[in-house]
């Protein structure tokens, strides 16, 4: 039971990193860009309509961003589906060896360009799967 819970949490928290991934894809086209430029005005206060991202290489590192959080929503999707049923263990800790890596760079990139924001945003991450794996245990006692 501890298993299929667990397993059900973090294949949503992994759908939650894909579609985040998703978006952030797709605002390398300019039509679809508006929720990923709202998100960089806020993040780079003040909102002034400012940050546009219509720079070419701009959006070919928003297409590289988000297809990178694409695929790593998809292995966790893929980990919580063919390992976790057989060795949990080891798809938390990949998972969250992942995640740390992945926040410690995100993190001090973010403070080294500017906007320390996202880095407290990167929380929301880290928390979403320390709580998806917690539900597991907590559904087993």
């Amino acid at each position: 039971m501890e298993n299929e819970h667990t397993q059900a949490w973090v294949k949503a928290a992994a759908a939650l990193v894909a579609g985040v991934g998703l978006v952030i894809a797709l605002a390398a086209w300019p039509p679809l860009a508006g929720p990923v430029v709202f998100a960089a005005d806020l993040f780079i206060w003040p909102l002034d309509g400012v940050q546009t991202l219509a720079a070419p290489e701009t959006r070919v590192f928003i297409a590289i961003s988000g297809g990178l959080m694409v695929g790593w929503g998809v292995t966790l999707w893929k980990l919580a589906t063919h390992l976790m049923p057989t060795d949990a263990a080891a798809v938390r800790s990949i998972t969250m060896t992942g995640l740390y890596a992945w926040f410690a760079v995100d993190s001090l990139g973010s403070i080294m360009a500017g906007v320390p924001v996202n880095a407290l945003a990167n929380i929301g991450f880290v928390v979403l799967f320390l709580l998806a794996f917690r539900q597991g245990r907590q559904a087993q006692s």
